[in-house]
């Protein structure tokens, strides 16, 4: 299952049924789960982990040094989960020691060509990152959120769970969970009532998501006072707590 082209240094640990392409190169810290398939000029390096059923596809790079000026070669990591699929030219550097040190990947995420996730980033699962879509170190990103088509965050932006970030739009400040950004420049602009719809949100439940989002952006309220309206809505409506939370944790200020 390893092309006889391939190149897999010592140390490496690689899992049951895996499939290493021609010409690819797999480092001596690197960990790879059952059932992967990497395809051929592939480079994954660094103390990198992979879980199971990972499909990641010809010239990615993974694990490779932080692109941060600072970094001196500090013992980072990139954790990555099972069931993910990374396209061609997909660039996932490791972490740095002025964070967390490790850059992470959830579960079951689908990162298109020529995406990249700098250092430090933690990513949820479940996502969708289309092509030439693009993450500054430090971002945190919900799970089932979408990056259209070369859109992106800057560095310690955080992007809640289930939001939408249009075409081209790059971001600067922080997005709550369930909200559509898209224009130029980017601003908010509703909610992603169709993601929610495909995954499950009834109807009551959208119409509640939709309401919050007015209250946020619509009414004028100061931030506190509508954070408090949400919260007393939270028992009868607990789809509220996602948004909650990621308007309380925003440490760039929301978007606006």
């Amino acid at each position: 299952m390893i092309h006889r082209t391939a190149i897999v240094e010592e140390g490496a640990r690689i899992g049951d049924n895996v499939t290493v392409g021609a010409y690819s190169v797999i480092g001596p810290d690197v960990v790879i789960g059952d059932n992967c398939w990497i395809g051929p000029h592939v480079v994954i390096s660094g103390r990198t982990s992979i879980g199971e059923n990972c499909r990641i596809y010809q010239f990615a790079s993974i694990g490779e040094a932080p692109q941060d000026k600072k970094y001196a070669g500090e013992d980072t990591a990139v954790e990555i989960g099972r069931d993910n699929t990374i396209r061609e030219y997909v660039t996932i550097n490791r972490g740095t020691s002025d964070d967390i040190g490790v850059t992470r990947i959830g579960d079951d995420n689908w990162l298109m060509a020529y995406c990249h996730v700098a250092h430090d980033c933690q990513v949820g699962s479940h996502t969708i990152f289309a092509n030439g879509a693009t993450l500054a170190g430090h971002v945190i990103v919900g799970d089932w959120v979408i990056f259209a088509g070369y859109s992106g965050a800057h560095q310690f932006c955080r992007i809640g769970a289930h939001a939408f970030l249009g075409m081209y739009g790059g971001v600067n400040q922080d997005v709550p969970a369930y909200v559509m950004v898209s224009g130029q420049p980017p601003r908010p602009r509703g909610i992603n009532a169709e993601g929610l719809k495909r995954r499950g949100f009834d109807a009551a439940q959208v119409r509640n998501i939709r309401e919050a989002f007015r209250l946020i952006y619509r009414k004028g309220l100061p931030r506190d006072e509508a954070i408090a309206e949400l919260r007393s809505r939270v028992d009868e409506q607990p789809e509220l707590a996602l948004m909650i939370e990621s308007i309380e944790s925003s440490q760039r200020g929301l978007l606006r």
